[in-house]
């Protein structure tokens, strides 16, 4: 026998309505409850990757370098007649090698063009002193290519004034660190002195002032473009110390640092080897932010169970009313399965709309820290799949809920109901 769907949902508005008061508590709850879940998770997710973001922007997938490491063969080992003896070397010193990365230029084209590679752009260090009137701080300072940082590593948006455009314009032009800047009571437009270790003096001009967010970097980083610091260390132009790779996939970067290490023989550190401990707090915060949200589904959940098994005890009447005049058990348990699905729907959807509201809300709240120059609101992560989540959540923590209050009612003999009568 077909089941009469239209009747069936007639008779459930019918018994949401007569209890409207019953009803909207079960629905409030789903929808504090979903709404809470909403606020949360994009608040809790948001905050996550505003600090992810923090370190992970500024560091590059693979990192390329010449590592100085002691010497794996040790004079005495050339010594033919000693090469049977039990051999004790102390005090073993690195072996001679220089900073800089040998054929630099070609390892980077030929990286540049694997297709897994969003791209590949050089770098140098080097320690330096900042010198203003009598203040002399050590620091170093970093040789970049101003626009290709800005393309692969978000690198204008923590230069708080000036720019980085400036920098790759002006000849001899210096982005100075936050914390350098206040120390030395510098601004834009002023000048600076350098030295090197070799106690070379090189005036540069203050284009834009750096803040990355951590003040200890901030406290002794700076940035020229490659072409100046090679000129400051004397340097051609093929000196490079460091590559540092963007990758399409974050996924792939250990097992193509592997492959790099390998094939040029120089050291190739991935962004997760070099952030460990970052990426497992990370972990563990999410961990938290995803549990919460469940438990406040789950107690949603149990309320709509609650007032849905009080429905059938106030409904008893009805229920045999129904099976008396030809409905069978399936249709009745149908009725109170619509029942529920009708609270999660209405009261999921109203959740979304509470979570959307605050959420939103929270995005235009201020916060601004010199921590963080570059935020100005809270941060919230608006993605998609929470509100899919949400309502699926919902619609399913109801259908469990409605479930077995839905089989008592369908068991329910009437003729036992009417006698009592």
């Amino acid at each position: 026998m077909a089941i009469n769907w239209k009747v069936i949902l007639a008779i459930a508005k019918t018994h949401l309505l007569s209890k409207i008061k019953q009803t909207s508590v079960a629905a409030l709850g789903v929808t504090f409850g979903i709404g809470a879940y909403i606020t949360l998770v994009c608040f809790m997710t948001g905050l996550n990757k505003m600090l992810d973001g923090l370190i992970l922007n500024q560091t590059p997938h693979i990192h390329i370098y010449s590592e100085i490491e002691p010497s794996k063969e040790q004079p005495i080992a050339a010594y033919e007649t000693l090469e049977n003896s039990f051999k004790v070397v102390h005090s073993i010193k690195p072996k001679q090698s220089q900073k800089k990365i040998h054929n630099a230029l070609p390892i980077m084209a030929y990286i540049n063009k694997d297709k897994r590679v969003k791209g590949a752009i050089p770098q140098i260090k080097s320690n330096i002193f900042y010198i203003s009137g009598s203040i002399e701080l050590g620091g170093n300072l970093r040789g970049v290519e101003p626009l290709e940082e800005a393309r692969l590593f978000d690198f204008q948006n923590y230069v708080v004034k000036g720019s980085h455009e400036d920098l790759h314009k002006v000849d001899n032009g210096i982005l100075l660190g936050s914390g350098i800047a206040k120390k030395m009571s510098l601004k834009l437009g002023d000048k600076i002195q350098v030295s090197t270790i070799k106690g070379d003096v090189f005036p540069l001009k203050i284009v834009g002032i750096y803040q990355s967010g951590l003040a200890e970097v901030d406290d002794i980083q700076s940035f020229a473009t490659i072409k100046t610091v090679q000129r400051i260390l004397g340097e051609a132009e093929n000196y490079i110390t460091d590559i540092n790779v963007k990758l399409y996939n974050i996924e792939e970067a250990y097992s193509m640092a592997q492959e790099m290490e390998n094939q040029f023989g120089l050291k190739a550190v991935d962004i997760k080897t070099a952030n460990a401990q970052f990426e497992t707090g990370t972990s563990i915060r999410n961990l938290i932010t995803y549990a919460v949200s469940i438990a406040l589904l789950i107690v949603a959940g149990f309320g709509i169970y609650n007032i849905l098994n009080m429905f059938i005890y106030e409904k008893m009447n009805d229920i045999a009313i129904l099976k008396a005049t030809g409905f069978s058990g399936k249709d009745v348990q149908y009725i109170f399965m619509c029942q529920a699905l009708i609270i999660g729907l209405v009261g999921g959807l109203l959740g979304l709309l509470v979570g959307f509201g605050l959420t939103s809300l929270i995005d235009t709240l201020p916060f601004e820290t010199e921590a963080l120059p570059t935020i100005k609101t809270f941060p919230v992560n608006f993605d998609p799949w929470f509100y899919v989540i949400g309502i699926t959540f919902a619609l399913v923590s109801t259908f469990f809920a409605g479930y077995l209050p839905s089989r008592k009612a369908k068991k329910i003999d009437p003729v036992k109901i009417i006698r009592g009568q």
